[in-house]
């Protein structure tokens, strides 16, 4: 069974996770209304990676008995200045939710909750990958920053992106 502690932590990373989904959706909108569909279509798979997220700590916590308790979320930005100031907010959105996974790691340590430290260990990784995709769109808009016709091509290029559902979440959508 898990401590109160832990599971009102466990939730408060359930609304961060759908807080994330929230703001990419409205960054999808930005690049919609711009009509650069493929950075549009990059941030919405973010946006379903953030769901899934919120889904796994959702399960986990119904696995260990515990209640899920949602709270109201603020809203998020709607304007960006550039596509590149919109993926360098993404970025630090990532870096944030990193902070906070690893604070869930810290408590779940502390209290010797070797099962949710287990558990843990594959949001770790993930927000490795998670800052590392934010990064390479950084990266990659301020190379094609000053290029005419780069942001067309960058766009082209992201749309690609694909959405694996995870195997254990399959039955659950």
């Amino acid at each position: 069974m898990l401590s109160k502690r832990m599971e009102k932590a466990i939730n408060e990373q359930i609304n961060a996770e759908i807080f994330s989904a929230y703001l990419y959706y409205a960054m999808t909108s930005y690049f919609e209304s711009m009509t650069l569909n493929g950075f549009a279509h990059w941030l919405r798979i973010q946006a379903l990676e953030e769901l899934t997220h919120a889904q796994k700590f959702v399960s986990y916590l119904n696995d260990r008995g515990a209640r899920v308790h949602l709270s109201a979320l603020e809203g998020p930005d709607n304007e960006w200045d550039s596509p590149l100031a919109a993926f360098e907010a993404v970025y630090e959105h990532e870096q944030k939710v990193t902070g906070l996974i690893n604070k869930l790691m810290e408590l779940a340590q502390q209290e010797s909750d070797f099962a949710t430290v287990n558990f843990l260990q594959w949001f770790i990784g993930e927000q490795v990958e998670e800052e590392a995709a934010a990064d390479e769109m950084v990266q990659k808009l301020k190379l094609v920053d000053k290029t005419e016709g780069g942001l067309f091509l960058l766009d082209q290029e992201v749309n690609n992106r694909s959405f694996v559902l995870m195997p254990e979440l399959t039955g659950l959508f």
